[in-house]
């Protein structure tokens, strides 16, 4: 480490606790307290007017994951800059454990029982991975990025955790952890021409990729396609969704009036659909409004982003903010029969409590960011005495 850089560790100490307080983007944690608000409306309605069984659950887990965001925030970002390898690892260690004895649940191994809780480490993995990525890139220079070697270990860190996740089969989880290290890649600065030979790359084995899903895998690609091919079945879903999304209209039907997930006609309404139920009971403008709120989340992630000094900061928050953007594309794209149906939550809104701990961890991270911004992380590092 040179001198230059000893000198302004020194003048970027550990920042006061009432400082930090101060920084704290209060605007951002409003947005995400509305939006939680409006899930535990939507979760009361998908049970028909009753706060259990999952709107209590909701918001209670809303409160705990709200005092673990600002814990992560007013956590000094060098500390999370350390621990970025040795989370990733740890989580590459929980999805092993999946494998070894995990729980299963609708067909698909995913999950471990912690008693309190079914804990989902392909969740916890799209942090990780971003994490670890934004520390392999920090600092990195032109002639680092234009070396191929360079770029294996960070490849071979995102496609082993897919294949793993790939496994239990979770293929919307898979081809999230995909999206989020390919945008860190980009915004690291790797060319385009390396992304296009990916591409054509992947384009060239789509044959194998086939012959390895699983049928019901199959069926949901070819149901994607055309869903009048099984309308009782495989195509079921998305038929109900979409009779959902147009019967709702310009101003919905009203609250707890939907006929469609009142009548038991809309599946997994608490989780996967629940963007459905909320256009069906507030229309179109309903479904812009929950838009709107998520925009303004992804506005003030990339602000954030680009007002920070240091290159970790900056990857890191601009990496979440696109990892919550993919969330929220492919849950309502998803819904309305525009990608296969595969599974993703909408952060904040749907049931679950590792899709919830997850937003929560990485808007608490956001947040670090912000508070931080002004804090230097060498390009090659810290000494383990900083």
């Amino acid at each position: 480490m040179s001198a230059l850089d000893d000198m302004r560790l020194r003048r970027n100490p550990e920042l006061p606790l009432g400082r930090k307080l101060w920084q704290l983007n209060w605007g951002l944690v409003l947005l995400i307290c509305a939006l939680a608000l409006i899930g535990g409306a939507m979760l009361y309605s998908a049970a028909n007017g009753r706060y259990d069984p999952w709107t209590t659950r909701h918001l209670l887990r809303f409160t705990v994951g709200l005092g673990m965001l600002l814990a992560i925030a007013l956590t000094d970002l060098r500390l999370w800059f350390r621990a970025a390898y040795p989370f990733y690892g740890l989580t590459l260690v929980l999805l092993v454990a999946v494998e070894v004895k995990g729980t299963i649940g609708m067909g698909a191994q995913r999950w471990i029982d912690l008693g309190v809780m079914q804990l989902q480490p392909s969740e916890l993995m799209k942090v990780a991975l971003l994490l670890a990525l934004a520390r392999y890139f920090h600092g990195v220079t032109y002639q680092d990025l234009r070396r191929p070697l360079f770029l294996v270990l960070p490849l071979v860190m995102a496609l082993v955790p897919a294949a793993m996740v790939m496994r239990q089969p979770d293929l919307g989880t898979a081809a999230m952890l995909l999206m989020g290290a390919g945008a860190l890649f980009f915004l690291a600065g790797v060319r385009l021409w390396k992304f296009a030979l990916v591409v054509a790359g992947l384009g060239a084995a789509l044959p194998v990729a086939w012959n390895l899903l699983r049928d019901y895998q199959k069926q949901r690609v070819m149901v994607f396609l055309d869903p009048s091919i099984d309308p009782l079945g495989a195509g079921y879903h998305i038929l109900q969704s979409k009779i959902a999304l147009g019967s709702g209209g310009l101003f919905g039907k009203g609250f707890l009036q939907g006929t469609q997930s009142h009548l038991n006609f809309l599946p997994e309404k608490q989780t996967d659909f629940i963007f459905t139920m909320l256009a069906e009971e507030f229309g179109l403008a309903g479904a812009l409004g929950l838009l709107g709120l998520y925009v303004l989340v992804f506005l003030y992630g990339f602000a954030i982003a680009l007002s920070c000094n240091s290159q970790f900061g900056r990857l890191l928050a601009l990496g979440l903010t696109a990892n919550l953007f993919f969330y929220v594309f492919i849950n309502m794209a998803m819904v309305m029969g525009l990608v296969p149906v595969v599974g993703v939550p909408l952060p904040l809104i749907s049931y679950g409590g590792t899709a919830m701990m997850t937003a929560m961890i990485s808007i608490g991270l956001i947040i670090n960011v912000r508070i931080h911004r002004d804090i230097h992380i060498p390009r090659r590092g810290l000494r383990d005495d900083v």
